[in-house]
């Protein structure tokens, strides 16, 4: 089980309590950069991570998903920062399921929000859970998430089944974002949900780098993102296919 939190005294004593229990094995860190690292070393040595414990609130880039990197890396957020919590978390998780689909993601969360939690289960979270419960709840939960099971809070299930009804409309609203891109610029997305750098969409598209550079961020503002990863993460959600 892999624990990632910015906290790291937090993070390294719930590894160490954890561990005590007979049939877990946990490791922290402290970033998603240095947690992509330890997910990629673990599963080359063929002992991949089964469970991660993602902070709720965790402000590091999201891992970008194989072959992502170029595209992540040749693409300057518009003005204005990061974006929330919850989309900085939903990219996280779906970066962390492209790029380990069998990972099993469980949320902790300093305050139960159901809206927060709607979004990380919607975008593939196993479970959410405080983190002021106790130890013996978090191994029940984790165990669960390990069958299978999918576990929310009692006191948050209205509220997620609702904010989850809501996420109909969202879809729309999903759609309609990319139906506001002009067709050179939904060139430029789909090369982007197909992993390509500025350089590699520009020589795809015969455009200069710099032109594809406008482009993208053309895409960034239209869709209100403020990320290469979050802006192929809303594609993928309204349906968008990669480029061929």
């Amino acid at each position: 089980m892999l624990i990632v939190d910015e906290h790291r005294v937090f993070a390294e004593s719930l590894a160490t309590a954890l561990s005590a229990e007979p049939d877990v094995e946990a490791v922290a860190a402290g970033s998603v950069p240095a947690a992509t690292q330890m997910l990629d070393r673990s599963r080359a040595m063929g002992s991949p991570f089964q469970v991660v414990l993602l902070d709720t609130g965790l402000t590091s880039a999201a891992p970008a998903a194989a072959g992502e990197e170029g595209a992540a890396a040749g693409t300057a957020p518009p003005p204005g920062g990061a974006g929330g919590q919850a989309p900085e978390m939903t990219a996280v998780i779906d970066a962390l399921h492209e790029r380990f689909p069998a990972l099993r993601p469980v949320m902790l969360a300093t305050e139960d929000d159901a809206p927060v939690a709607a979004r990380a289960l919607a975008a593939g979270a196993c479970g959410w859970i405080a983190k002021d419960s106790s130890l013996a709840q978090l191994l029940l939960v984790v165990r669960g998430v390990l069958r299978d099971e999918t576990h929310l809070p009692p006191a948050l299930l209205t509220g997620v089944l609702r904010e989850l009804t809501r996420d109909r409309h969202h879809r729309s609203e999903r759609q309609r974002l990319v139906e506001s891109l002009t067709p050179r610029e939904l060139e430029v997305l789909r090369c982007m949900l197909a992993g390509l750098g500025r350089k590699a969409v520009a020589e795809r598209l015969y455009l200069s780098p710099h032109t594809v550079r406008t482009h993208m961020q053309n895409v960034l503002g239209k869709l209100g993102v403020h990320s290469t990863l979050a802006a192929v993460a809303l594609a993928r959600r309204a349906g968008i296919p990669p480029a061929d």
